[in-house]
């Protein structure tokens, strides 16, 4: 008779925020990883708790509620920008794992204070940069790091959409207060971390210049910011809430002197896209070709990458002070740079 193996423990998580991101790729990402389980939810409005398609999953309308729940080890916040800190810091309090959306913070001293209360509090801390975790963004690493591109000199990424203010009913994303800014502080933070992971670099400096252009609302609408790593290879990144949705608009290209690799369609929440390489001797196009193994929902890996780490009690593959870094990095850019005037 065949002895059973015991069941591989699975961490339990709360989702607290169940906007579209959470409804649409974190929580099925929980529902089907190995080595998690969703076990509550949390949104102060109820309505957005009860579209949630979860069988035998405790939903609540407070933090506090989440924090008293036993079975919750680690917390996804997906909330506005402005809660992240405050809602950190009382997850850390209550020996809660926290798995934070982009950006960490609206400021690096608020980015510090969450750091801070995850180490005194013992408890593993990451920001959700999902991209990082998309298959061809991996393999893209993996080729920098093996030298197919030869030097790489410039790197580029144009991650954009179309948002008006009537995208969603409370469309806190254009509220200053709650977003602490626009386009640029939530589509450039997915960028500055990705080129930094997939050229295995650091940025050295970096400038910003936004826009009002065609929104009629009080944050930017569109940016482009650049900077040079500390490799001296450039970088650029071009972000919108003003650009239609029909244009080609998520592209990652880097220019090496052996290839360039160009990245199509895969910046944003879902896997798929494509990945090229052009050989610079001969001007060939070579498709990568990834497995379905490979090409999984980046948010799944995301998932199970965090979880990982806590129950094996291993460091987190980035460590949270980088992310610190990144947002002073580009508070730092908004301060110094140019911002237009809106048309209207």
């Amino acid at each position: 008779m065949f002895e059973q193996k015991p069941k591989a423990r699975r961490l339990g998580w709360a989702v607290v925020g169940c906007g579209w991101v959470a409804r649409d790729y974190v929580i099925p990402a929980l529902q089907g990883a190995s080595n998690a389980r969703l076990v509550a939810l949390c949104d102060a409005n109820v309505d957005a708790l009860l579209r949630i398609p979860a069988d035998d999953v405790a939903r609540y309308t407070a933090l506090g509620s989440v924090l008293a729940d036993k079975d919750v080890e680690a917390v996804y916040i997906a909330t506005p920008n402005h809660l992240h800190a405050a809602m950190t810091e009382a997850c850390a309090a209550a020996g809660k794992h926290v798995l934070c959306e982009k950006p960490m913070a609206v400021t690096p001293r608020d980015g510090l204070r969450m750091v801070s209360a995850c180490q005194r509090a013992g408890v593993h801390y990451a920001t959700a940069f999902d991209q990082r975790h998309h298959a061809a963004h991996r393999k893209l690493r993996t080729m920098v790091k093996e030298g197919v591109l030869g030097t790489v000199t410039q790197a580029r990424i144009h991650y954009a959409c179309w948002l008006p203010a009537d995208w969603t009913p409370d469309n806190w994303r254009i509220d200053p207060e709650q977003a602490g800014g626009g386009a640029m502080i939530d589509l450039a933070p997915h960028g500055l971390d990705l080129l930094e992971v997939v050229l295995g670099d650091e940025w050295a400096s970096l400038t910003a210049m936004t826009q009002r252009r065609v929104h009629d609302y009080a944050v930017d609408d569109g940016a482009v910011l650049m900077g040079q790593f500390k490799s001296g290879t450039l970088g650029m990144l071009q972000v919108a809430y003003n650009c239609p949705d029909a244009y080609p608009r998520r592209t990652l290209e880097l220019i090496g002197t052996k290839a360039r690799a160009l990245a199509y369609k895969t910046m944003g929440q879902t896997p798929g896209g494509s990945l090229s390489l052009t050989d610079a001797r001969t001007g060939e196009e070579t498709w990568i070709h990834l497995s379905p193994e490979e090409d999984r929902s980046p948010f799944l890996h995301q998932v199970e990458t965090f979880s990982t780490c806590v129950l094996e009690g291993r460091p987190q593959p980035y460590a949270p002070e980088r992310d610190v870094r990144l947002v002073g990095l580009l508070t730092q850019a908004t301060q110094d740079g140019k911002a237009y005037p809106s048309c209207h």
